[in-house]
């Protein structure tokens, strides 16, 4: 039960007349009796709130920055028309600042045994379950006095998954793929490794890829054409340990892994390959493997909605261990961690002989541009000590680099913005040379 303002009005007007003509206490009944009547007449005329029923449908997933809309049926089985205001209450992050109050609250009539729907939109700031929170009614009586009010717990869950930012770049890499393959239009020969078909020659091929037995059982020349290696394993590890969760930008490094993991994702699905998911810090968060080319992006991207960073060091024998035991076959691993100095030296380069040993390995590291900003600031004081202190932190990260290439890793390096791109043609170029 809830007073409402109306109510609160006509008892302040009333109190006028009683406190310049009877200022009694016979004054006061007199004017608030027939307030409290019109008031208990109100509450047991509006419909009642406990009685209600409620059904959720509608999205259940959405890719962050995308909204979602879920659905609300509200069926009124009493015999009393149901005018009232309800709010659909979810968590915080289920809208952008400054939206909730308009997007989660509504004002419903429902006649006497039927039926109202109402959608409420969400619109997530942050990845991961958005699970809805209880249903307030608010139910007005015909004149509006006083209200019954009421929380019923309707169950929905919306999962706010990886926005996917850099499938932009997937069709120019998929041209190149096809122009590795040799199916382009172009006039180039397809790069590759693995023996594909042989053909009659036509000048301007290499002599080098004449098929002398071939062209000694027929009347013409025959070469043999290459395709990109196929079937090839890939195994995408995300490092969750707290170097993930350093902001770069808007948003953690690890985002920006995800990012770069999907496309990669995308392009190697298409170009045959077999690609995997481990997510580890000192335990598995995340483990996807065996699934089939049509169901590894959606496998992939539902896993990662609800990784965060976990603020502990990484296990790095653990992560070997458990990365040597999920790739038993050779494999292209491609590690998406950090750069920093004192975890690739403590941490990561004792067990990287154990990954290079059976495995091609590729580390990925998110860069911050600020820095890449701060290295050219000149013109101050401040600015000359900030590019003094750039610089130094780059000095740092390419020795930390050039001591990961020396084991025989690839590194990739790069802003979020161009990170996702760099890792693809990473991955294009090991696969024309042969290396996966």
């Amino acid at each position: 039960m809830a007073l409402t303002g109306r109510a609160a009005l006509l008892a302040a007007l009333g109190s006028v007349p009683v406190g310049l003509l009877e200022p009694s206490w016979t004054g006061i009944l007199a004017v608030n009796s027939p307030l409290a009547l019109a008031m208990m007449c109100d509450y047991v005329l509006a419909a009642p709130v406990r009685s209600l029923r409620f059904t959720r449908s509608g999205d259940t997933s959405v890719r962050l920055g995308d909204p979602a809309d879920v659905t609300l049926t509200i069926e009124n089985p009493s015999n009393r028309p149901l005018r009232a205001q309800l709010r659909d209450a979810w968590p915080p992050s289920s809208w952008t600042t400054g939206t909730e109050t308009d997007a989660s609250r509504h004002r419903v009539d429902v006649p006497s045994s039927e039926r109202r729907r109402v959608i409420t939109r969400l619109t997530p700031t942050r990845r991961g379950d958005r699970e809805a929170a209880q249903i307030t009614v608010r139910s007005y009586g015909p004149l509006g006095l006083l209200t019954r009010q009421g929380s019923h717990k309707v169950p929905w869950t919306v999962r706010v998954l990886p926005p996917f930012h850099s499938r932009r770049h997937l069709p120019a890499k998929l041209a190149r793929l096809r122009e590795l393959d040799g199916r382009t239009s172009l006039l180039t020969r397809g790069e590759g490794t693995e023996f594909d078909s042989l053909r009659d020659y036509v000048p301007g091929d290499d002599t080098r890829s004449i098929d002398w037995r071939a062209t000694a059982r027929q009347s013409a020349v025959a070469v043999r054409t290459w395709r990109p290696e196929r079937d090839r394993r890939i195994l995408l590890v995300l490092d969750t340990g707290r170097t993930s969760a350093g902001r770069v930008g808007d948003a953690p490094r690890l985002d920006a892994s995800m990012d770069a993991a999907l496309l990669l994702a995308a392009l190697a699905t298409r170009a045959g390959d077999r690609v995997d998911l481990l997510a580890y810090d000192r335990r598995v968060r995340a483990l996807v493997q065996g699934k089939a080319a049509g169901d590894v992006l959606p496998s992939f991207v539902n896993a990662m909605a609800t990784l965060e960073p976990e603020l502990i060091e990484t296990d790095a024998r653990g992560l070997a261990s458990t990365t040597l035991h999920t790739a038993s076959r050779r494999s292209l691993i491609v590690l998406l961690t950090s750069l920093d100095a004192a975890p690739v030296e403590e941490g990561l380069l004792p067990v990287l002989p154990q990954l290079t040993k059976r495995h091609t390995v590729v580390v990925v590291a998110v860069a911050d541009p600020r820095i890449q900003k701060m290295a050219t600031t000149r013109g101050t004081t401040d600015g000359v000590y900030e590019a003094a202190a750039a610089a130094q932190a780059q000095a740092e990260r390419g020795r930390t680099a050039e001591k990961l290439t020396r084991h025989g890793v690839t590194v990739v390096d790069a802003a979020p913005d161009q990170l996702a791109s760099a890792l693809a043609d990473a991955y294009l170029a090991l696969k024309a040379a042969g290396r996966l």
